[in-house]
């Protein structure tokens, strides 16, 4: 178990990072596999992830994130953006994916199909939006878990604009909102928080067993 746990004693949320030291693309791919294989409500991964390497794009980006540097020095920015409305086309496209994969018939998940309709479209755009976007955080989590297992560092982040965000990547013309941003890379060795002790709460107040 300790094994398993290491990983994320290991992780903290680097403050700086090392601005010559680039992921692989065999380490990059099996962050973007993890959140690939992510788990979300009705298997309907209603977001996009944007993986921004572009320098001049970063640029642009990191005034709208209070400035933090990570947004420029890491070697590989996601951008974790929800979709803003789930509609049934997005349901239909979703159903039609599963039928391909799962070789069925259509009229096998036209049930299950109307059953999502039913639960999601009524839903106010805002409400959507908000429920899609607590699934980001299920991807995110994931990102995060694998990064730690390949000792790749990572910063879950919030700290930005997001309307300036959604102008800059042209997100919302395609219904999309940004999120969270994850800046992935190596820790610069003059960053001092990695030597800080990890802070949690105990068990005894996090934990209530009934």
């Amino acid at each position: 178990m300790s094994d398993i746990l290491s990983p994320l004693k290991w992780r903290y949320a680097v403050k700086k990072f090392d601005s010559t030291k680039k992921v692989s693309k065999e380490d990059l791919d099996k962050i973007l596999e993890a959140i690939q294989l992510s788990a979300s409500s009705y298997g309907l991964q209603p977001y996009e992830v944007f993986v921004i390497t572009d320098n001049a794009i970063r640029e642009k980006l990191q005034p709208v994130s209070w400035g933090q540097t990570q947004i420029v020095d890491a070697s590989h920015l996601l951008v974790f953006a929800n979709k803003t409305n789930v509609d049934s086309a997005y349901i239909d496209s979703y159903l039609e994916n599963v039928g391909n994969t799962r070789n069925l018939p259509p009229d096998a998940l036209s049930g299950y199909g109307d059953f999502m309709k039913s639960k999601i479209t009524e839903l106010s755009q805002e409400v959507k939006s908000i429920w899609a976007a607590k699934q980001v955080y299920i991807a995110l989590g994931n990102a995060m878990d694998i990064c730690a297992a390949i000792e790749v560092d990572s910063c879950p982040m919030e700290g930005f604009e997001s309307e300036a965000y959604n102008e800059i990547l042209g997100l919302t013309e395609k219904g999309l909102n940004a999120a969270v941003v994850l800046p992935i890379g190596y820790r610069s060795e003059e960053d001092q928080t990695q030597h800080y002790a990890k802070v949690r709460k105990s068990k005894e107040e996090l934990f209530t067993f009934i």
